[in-house]
């Protein structure tokens, strides 16, 4: 008999759940109150609709993240694109700002939220289920 790999679905709720509370209740406050999250964050104002683009995308993972709650392997390739692109910023973003030692203290607040998500993912994520191959 096969192994497909373990899937930790507590891990997996407790991720999308935090998805749709994190990510998309920051969208939300992107989009609906970015005065406010910039006084609370502290960082520069920005293009409104560049500021918007990243409001909509936060909360778009946490809409995707409310079915996930139901079938959590079947949306298990969200947290994966999560992952990704928050690990990219680590090492894109923050990584060559940090060597310079210019990371403003919002980024520090992002980095500790964003390591939150990736630690989570790495944990909830069943990659053998999620890269295996397809059979018909």
């Amino acid at each position: 008999m096969e192994t497909r790999g373990i899937v930790r679905y507590g891990w997996l709720r407790a991720m999308y759940i935090w998805t749709i509370l994190g990510a998309g209740g920051f969208g939300v406050s992107l989009l609906f109150l970015p005065d406010m999250m910039r006084t609370i964050f502290g960082y520069p104002g920005q293009d409104p609709l560049l500021f918007g683009i990243s409001g909509s995308i936060y909360v778009a993972f946490g809409l995707v993240a409310i079915p996930g709650f139901i079938s959590p392997v079947k949306f298990a390739p969200v947290l994966l694109l999560q992952l990704c692109y928050k690990l990219i910023w680590f090492i894109v973003v923050l990584l060559p700002r940090f060597i310079a030692g210019s990371v403003p203290g919002y980024g520090w607040i992002f980095a500790g939220i964003f390591a939150t998500y990736v630690i989570g993912d790495l944990i909830a994520i069943p990659f053998p289920i999620v890269f295996e191959r397809e059979t018909k």
